[in-house]
């Protein structure tokens, strides 16, 4: 496929959504607009939009590309997308309705009052962290895609691409903030969601299959098997680790971290937010099964067609390349045009909101901004502009850094560092919500929260012999939360100050 028909359509997407910010933006583009969107969004555009931001680039090629992998998947990730799903219920259940409470911008507001000054910096650094490598993670993967595909023919480097991707996302949302991503988004995840639909109708139509027709294809491929209860000591499928993992990440990712909980809290009242997360779940399951059915119809089709799994410049396998491969090199004009924009809406529809969130967590948490008489003055609309401007350098720079460093399966990598990074929060939540009546030694947090993930790293590379040859997966965020909860046992006591 030409690379010019790509790239004018990409442009043709951007330009769009660049008219979509100024028309949300020229009435209002204050810090109240940009942060929580004047607390005034319709919780079915919250929920549909928040698909786009929760799937990504990485579940629309990572998650196809690993159903045939020689490691064995399948469908086995549907098992951590049911964890999810328990995961959003215990959200919208447990922690909206605590934040609604105590009327948050910044999530980690509840922190400070609960445990202290120094908790709720570390908690809020934490999410900064986390955000910014899971972020660049999500963005490399559709950059490397991008350049493979369309900017290698004009000659542009790695860098540019990057730099090109994240210009055009801060040029629609510096301005507007949570307000403008709240269309967007929704308006992504429509390309997102006809895009997989799309892509599933073009190949059964090059494989000449009706839907019963690939119903039984997908069944008797020996790509959709889910369930896994082999080997539960050394199987990372095993079905009560993946649930454990996909609850417990869920909790953390999403219920402990600004970006989809600021969406959460732009919605008028508590009904309405939770409205919006039940609505949001049942999509989210029925989308990423979608998903897993577009992997296993692209291995019947590669295998028929005799289309070998795409290799990096190193030799090695890369399952992250079979969808673009076949959508832009084997199908017809529409099907890639299809993809690419499904591509580029899910992977922008996570950075824009994240770069948001970033945002807004640092001039709340670092900078006082709810503290502030006036939280929209022109001074501090500057201030957060410069903000804004800091986080997308600080994306560049992260981007770049690990295309030079990452040798590994991208969606594998993501939940790695989750498991490290976001266990912390699950355990300084935890202790805050269980035991009430104790408080913490403030200064001594950081510590626990440093330490926690170490312990893990180690434990994580030594199960094996220290543990019977166990072997963790996505559930190494729950002992990572349950180390950091003692370690802040030992640390209180019931005469330390409790907010």
């Amino acid at each position: 496929m030409s690379p010019n028909i790509l790239l004018s359509f990409i442009i043709g997407y951007f330009l769009l959504l660049i008219f979509v910010s100024f028309m949300t933006s020229k009435k209002s583009s204050d810090n109240s607009t940009f942060f929580i969107a004047n607390r005034n969004s319709k919780w079915y555009l919250v929920a549909f939009g928040m698909i786009g931001t929760a799937l990504s680039g990485v579940t629309f090629i990572s998650v196809p590309g690993q159903v045939g992998s020689l490691a064995g998947h399948q469908f086995e990730y549907f098992q951590f997308v049911l964890g999810n799903a328990i995961g959003f219920i215990v959200v919208a259940t447990v922690l909206l309705p605590l934040y609604y409470r105590m009327n948050l911008t910044s999530i980690y507001g509840y922190i400070e009052k609960r445990l202290g000054v120094v908790s709720y910096k570390t908690a809020a650094g934490i999410f900064l962290m986390s955000r910014t490598i899971g972020s660049a993670f999500r963005l490399y993967l559709v950059v490397i895609v991008l350049q493979r595909f369309i900017f290698d023919s004009y000659g542009v480097p790695f860098w540019a691409t990057v730099l090109i991707s994240l210009t055009l996302i801060w040029l629609y949302t510096f301005k507007g903030g949570l307000k403008t991503i709240i269309i967007t988004d929704s308006l992504q995840t429509t390309f997102l969601v006809l895009s997989v639909i799309l892509t599933i109708y073009f190949i059964c139509s090059s494989l000449n299959l009706n839907f019963f027709e690939a119903f039984e294809t997908i069944k008797n491929s020996g790509y959709s098997k889910i369930f896994f209860y082999e080997d539960f000591l050394t199987n990372k499928f095993h079905v009560s680790k993946q649930l454990l993992g996909g609850m417990f990440v869920t909790i953390a990712m999403i219920g402990l971290d600004q970006d989809l909980m600021q969406k959460n809290l732009s919605c008028k009242n508590i009904g309405e937010a939770q409205k919006n997360m039940f609505t949001f779940t049942a999509i989210f399951v029925i989308i990423n099964l979608f998903f897993l059915s577009v992997g296993a119809l692209l291995y019947v089709y590669a295998n028929k067609n005799g289309i070998a799994i795409p290799v990096d410049a190193n030799g090695t396998v890369r399952t992250d390349f079979l969808f673009p491969e076949i959508a832009l090199n084997h199908l017809t004009l529409i099907p890639g045009i299809v993809f690419m924009l499904g591509l580029t809406a899910a992977t922008f529809a996570t950075t824009d909101s994240a770069l948001t969130a970033l945002t807004t967590s640092f001039c709340v948490d670092f900078l006082g901004f709810n503290k502030k008489a006036d939280i929209n003055s022109p001074k501090s609309i500057q201030t957060r502009h410069w903000v804004h401007v800091g986080f997308s350098v600080l994306m560049f720079l992260t981007v770049i850094l690990f295309n030079e460093v990452n040798n590994k399966a991208v969606v594998s990598a993501i939940f790695t560092v989750a498991s490290y990074t976001y266990g912390p929060l699950l355990g300084l939540y935890a202790f805050g919500l269980f035991l009430k009546k104790r408080g913490v030694y403030d200064k001594l947090v950081p510590f626990i929260c440093i330490l926690s993930p170490a312990i893990c790293y180690f434990l994580n590379q030594n199960s094996a012999s220290l543990l019977g040859g166990y072997v963790f997966d996505n559930e190494l965020i729950l002992i990572n939360g349950m180390i950091t909860f003692a370690g802040l046992f030992i640390i209180s006591n019931k005469q330390a100050k409790i907010a």
